[in-house]
This record gives structure tokens, sequence and C-alpha cells, in this order.
């Protein structure tokens, strides 16, 4: 009987929490929700009355529009294969970086993990000119190698480097141990015990450096001149009439084709990322 008077004592509490927390998701969901509607409607429905759902005003061929006059699928090929190169690198050298700041003991080492963090603290902009000037004398400008290798090696790859020593830091040491007595060297450790072991983490560093990748719009813009070889936060610009007018129609329609991977990815990832980010500051 406590029981149950107790659970209808919490009930209300409950659903007061349930309601307070759809109000804060407001405004988070609606503009995405908002963006989905308009991306099916002409351009004139937009502006006219913009919250309309009336099926007169849809217009489902936007999606099939943006394919077929802009070279937008071209351009979303650039986007998943510099993200194929990129997600992975920056998932081993962060895995191994982490691994070594954390596990081995070398000259050095603090003083190295402190300029690798110094590397979140100063801004892209900073470095953009010396960097474009190392790019254009190796005649590796307008190709995707400056746009891969500046998102391996910056802000995002420095926090991924943090993560995972914050991560290796928590496994026990008796790991190691165990490991040396099978036979196995520090290289051995890594790759059959403490991988395996780092997934939460590694799906966490993925999911940034995805975002990181997806999104990045500072350095295509510097490196990429051929409209071919631009990514999708450029094309996002480029959906416009002869006279500079945009079409939003077509670029809300290409903007939700943007968002649908990196929404799904942490979808399917939300748990490992949740656990990661809860436990990478439990020891220093």
């Amino acid at each position: 009987m406590r029981t149950e008077a107790t659970g209808r004592r919490e009930r209300p509490w409950t659903l007061l929490i349930y309601a307070a927390l759809l109000l804060v998701s407001l405004p988070f969901v609606l503009p995405s929700l908002w963006m989905l509607a308009s991306s099916l409607k002409t351009s004139a429905a937009i502006f006219g009355n913009p919250f309309s759902l009336a099926a007169a005003d849809w217009r489902p061929l936007n999606f099939f529009q943006v394919f077929h006059d802009y070279p937008f699928a071209r351009q979303y090929l650039n986007s998943l294969l510099i993200l194929l190169v990129s997600v992975p690198a920056t998932l081993l050298l962060s895995a191994l970086a982490g691994y070594g700041f954390a596990r081995l003991r070398f000259p050095g080492r603090d003083a190295a993990f402190l300029m690798t963090l110094s590397a979140m603290m100063i801004p892209g902009e900073l470095t953009a000119i010396p960097q474009f000037l190392m790019f254009k004398t190796v005649t590796l400008t307008n190709t995707h190698v400056p746009v891969i290798v500046l998102q391996v090696f910056s802000a995002t790859g420095a926090l991924a480097v943090f993560l995972m020593r914050q991560h290796f830091i928590t496994l026990p040491r008796e790991l190691d141990e165990a490991g040396r007595v099978d036979g196995l060297g520090y290289w051995g450790v890594f790759w059959f015990i403490m991988l395996p072991l780092s997934r939460p983490a590694l799906a966490t560093v993925a999911i940034f450096a995805l975002l990181n990748s997806w999104n990045d719009y500072f350095n295509p813009l510097i490196y990429l001149n051929d409209e071919r070889l631009m990514t999708l936060p450029l094309a996002l610009q480029r959906f416009t009439d002869p006279l500079g007018g945009v079409y939003w129609n077509l670029t809300l329609a290409a903007g939700v084709l943007v968002a649908l991977p990196v929404l799904l990815a942490f979808l399917l990832a939300q748990r490992q990322f949740i656990e990661s980010l809860a436990a990478s500051g439990t020891k220093g």
C-alpha cells in the first residue's frame, strides 16, 4: 500500500518534469521541423505563409532538383570521402596519442600533452595564413589534402586526444600487467586489450570528428576553388538565381539532406557518447 501511495504522489511530479523538458526542447526541435516542412514547399509558399502545412503548397521535387540542376551529388560525395578519411585517421591518432600520454612514461610527456591541449585554445584563424602558404608551396591548394589534414590536426583532434587519455587513465593497470605476462608488448596491449575496451570513448571521438568534418566551412572555403571539389557547407550557398537571389526552398531541401547523416549518427551512438563524457573527467 505504501508503495502504491508513494507512486501516486510521485506521478504528478514526474508528469511536471516531462512537461518542463518538453517545453525546454521546443526551441531546439521546432526550427528543425520548420526546415523539414519548408523544404517541401515553393519559395512563394515559404514567405507567403511560413507555418502552413497545406498540401497545395507542397513541392517534393525540390529534392530532385537539388541533384538535377546542381553538382550536389558530387559535392555530397566529396564530403563523404573526406569524412571517411579524416574520421578514421582522427580515431587512430587520438587513440595512439591518448594511450601514450596515459600509460607510457617518457621525457617531456607532460609538456607535450600541454602543447597538444593548446591547439584547443588557439583560434584557427590565427594560423590560417601560414598554413595556406605552406600548402601553396607544395602545390596542394585546390585539393582535398589540406582540408583532411587540417581536420585531423585541429582543435577537435586535440580534444580527441584529451578524451582518449582520460579514458585510458580510468582503465586499471592490472590489464597492462596481465598482457605482459601473456607476452604482449606495448603495441599488443594497446591493440588487443585497451582498444576493445575503448568503444564508448571511440564512439564519442567519432561523433566529434564527424561533426568537425561534415560541418567544416572555413578550410574548404580557403583551399577549394573548383565547384566540383567543394564540400556540402560550401554547396549550401550555391543555390542562387542569376541575379544573386537565394532559392530558399532548394537551400532548405539541401539542408535537410546535409543534417540527416549527422542526426542518424548521433542517434545510433548517443548511449556511448553520454557514457564516455560522463567518465572522461573521473580521473586526472
